[in-house]
Parts: C-alpha cells; structure tokens; sequence
C-alpha cells in the first residue's frame, strides 16, 4: 500500500479563504493552500506506478518540512 497526505487544502470544508485559512498557509512553504488536483496528480500517479509499493507522500506544499 502507498500512501498521500496532503496538507491544507482548498476544499469547501477547507476554504482556502476562511477564517483560519491565513495562518494555515502561512505554515507551509509555498505560502498557500493545495488545489484538489494537486493531489489527485500524486493519486494518479501512485495508480499507474506497479513498482511504487509501501511508499508515503507528502503533498502538502512544505506544510510537514
């Protein structure tokens, strides 16, 4: 199995403009929230790679470095 975790993304539970959205972002080193598609992109990959097995990704813009 492989695994994603993402970081904060904007999603409607989420919002990359809500109330707590500025100190989330400001936590990450891009400076801003992740977009869906942002990790759907690891997703997709992770499900075309047969060699990838027992692998963890962070998609979270720097939130975890």
């Amino acid at each position: 199995a492989n695994i994603v975790h993402p970081g904060p993304v904007d999603t409607d539970m989420n919002p990359g403009d809500g109330p707590f959205a500025a100190a989330q972002a400001a936590m990450t080193a891009v400076g801003r929230f992740g977009t869906a598609e942002e990790v759907a992109s690891m997703v997709a990959y992770l499900a075309d790679a047969e060699y990838v097995t027992g692998a963890e990704f962070s998609v979270d813009g720097g939130h975890a470095a």
